[in-house]
């Protein structure tokens, strides 16, 4: 999630390593910044208004005379950000003694259905009892994929035939059966897209919006269109007056232009964002935490509300009573390695957590955390259940068999239980933290290579930290024994 920007960011703002901060060095590095949010896609009004007031309050006596005017600038950017994407209500002001209305509208291809079907799953969590209505008539399929969504998230979806009534027609027999079913508190109108924005499409939208009176209107915006998403939310609200936009595919190649554009260019808040197709991936836009994770601070917050719902509490304090006792083995760790799983992709949760988004970019393509995990996974359970709870009794041959078992080189098997001593040693000292601690103490699990069980072989022949590229190693291996198979052949 906007790793263009917070790259580019992060190089702009790279004048502050200087050894002492001037008006001069501070404009010309505002300058890099106002490039990097245009790089961004970034509203041209938008970039260069906040530039101007980050740099008006960054050459203040206040910053040049601070005891830390590096520090003192980063809190100047972080203000600017959250002050440029909020302030959000993130209220769908739902009503308590009739059905609330919440109209759904957008571009063909920005996620719309989808997003109906995450809103519904979200409402229907939060103890209401949402309704679909499938009036998008355009889209050949939409009908058929709303019905398909309505089923997956377990809720009912009122449709009609192609053809049969007119998007109006629709919208308001749904509203007039839900009123019927009287077990319907919310019902979601999924209205229908273009390709483009057109006078009819207008037309239909605002006679819906007219009609039904809906007390939400949410536009689903594009995150990948990056300034046309900008342009569509504008000319949408000046058409349907919009309570908020729901940004998606945050999880793509996204620059982060249309973020921090949209609330500047047309007022209206960015209230959910998508950032995948799973129906459960949807979140609340916090733009504080959005700030914190484009400038590669983390956003500890969000990862701890997901652990609230992914992680038993049980589980957690089990856990943590083990590693007290220092009586935490590799089957818990693997249990571990599970729980974090439910996080969400390993790469995707190191940007979560402080000083960890950069290490993420730069392990690059070379470094898949998740496969790494799986080769551990793979060693874990080709051990007994006696040698996972006692791995410093685990000798030579037994690490020939464990490795010949899960088809790794016995090398690697060595690392992981050299890894995991020394992983087990600082996890006890950290037991007795609470979870905000222990997730920035992950940060000195991972200089051990906790992640990587090839990392030990990589120190042991270079003398870096760095961990190493273990397909590469294979491959390496494979040649040479085949070199040397054929060598043999010849001196026969």
């Amino acid at each position: 999630m906007f790793e263009g920007i917070t790259s580019s960011l992060r190089n702009a703002l790279s004048f502050l390593q200087a050894g002492r901060l001037t008006e001069s060095n501070i404009r010309e590095g505002m300058e890099k910044v106002r490039e990097a949010l245009l790089e961004a896609d970034v509203n041209y009004d938008v970039a260069q208004e906040f530039v101007t007031k980050v740099t008006e309050r960054a050459v203040g006596g206040e910053v040049l005379q601070s005891l830390s005017p590096t520090q003192h600038i980063i809190g100047i950017v972080h203000q600017e950000l959250v002050q440029l994407m909020g302030p959000v209500d993130h209220s769908l002001h739902l009503q308590k003694s009739d059905i609330s209305v919440i109209m759904m509208c957008g571009l063909q291809g920005s996620g719309k259905t989808t997003t109906c079907g995450k809103l519904a799953r979200m409402l229907k969590e939060q103890g209401h009892k949402p309704m679909l209505v499938a009036a998008d008539l355009q889209r050949p399929g939409a009908v058929d994929q709303l019905c398909i969504v309505g089923e997956q998230v377990g809720v009912p979806v009122y449709s009609e035939a192609p053809g049969a009534s007119s998007p109006l027609a629709v919208c308001q027999n749904g509203l007039a059966k839900a009123r019927k079913e009287q077990n319907v508190d919310v019902v979601i109108l999924d209205t229908a897209g273009r390709l483009h924005i057109d006078e009819s499409l207008m037309k239909e939208l605002s006679e819906i919006d007219r009609r039904c009176q809906p007390h939400q209107v949410l536009l689903v915006c594009d995150a990948m269109t990056g300034q046309d998403a900008v342009n569509s939310a504008k000319t949408f609200n000046q058409a349907l007056e919009l309570d908020g936009v729901i940004l998606t595919k945050l999880d793509g190649d996204t620059r982060g232009g249309a973020a921090l554009s949209v609330k500047q260019v047309t007022g209206v808040p960015i209230k959910f964002i998508g950032i995948g197709e799973q129906l459960d991936r949807i979140e609340l836009f916090h733009p504080d935490r959005m700030a914190g994770r484009i400038l590669g601070m983390g956003d500890v917050v969000t990862l701890f509300e997901k652990a609230q719902k992914e992680i038993s509490e049980d589980e957690v304090l089990k856990a943590q009573e083990k590693m007290r006792k220092g009586q935490f083995t590799l089957a818990d760790f693997q249990k571990q390695m599970k729980m974090l799983r439910k996080l969400g992709p390993i790469r995707d949760v190191m940007k979560y957590i402080p000083g960890m988004g950069g290490l993420a970019d730069a392990m690059g393509s070379m470094q898949d955390p998740e496969k790494e995990m799986r080769r551990i996974d793979g060693i874990i359970n080709s051990m007994t259940e006696f040698e996972r709870d006692n791995p410093e009794r685990i000798d030579r041959s037994r690490r020939n068999r464990i490795a010949t078992g899960c088809g790794v080189e016995a090398a690697e098997v060595s690392a992981l239980i050299k890894q995991f001593t020394s992983m087990a040693d600082i996890m006890k000292r950290l037991s007795g933290l609470g979870m905000m601690d222990r997730m920035k103490a992950m940060n000195d699990l991972t200089k051990i290579g906790a992640m990587h069980p090839g990392a030990e072989i990589q120190v042991a022949k270079s003398g870096t930290k760095a961990p190493v590229d273990m397909d590469a190693l294979r491959e390496e291996r494979k040649r040479k024994k085949k070199q040397a198979e054929r060598s043999r052949k010849r001196n026969r």
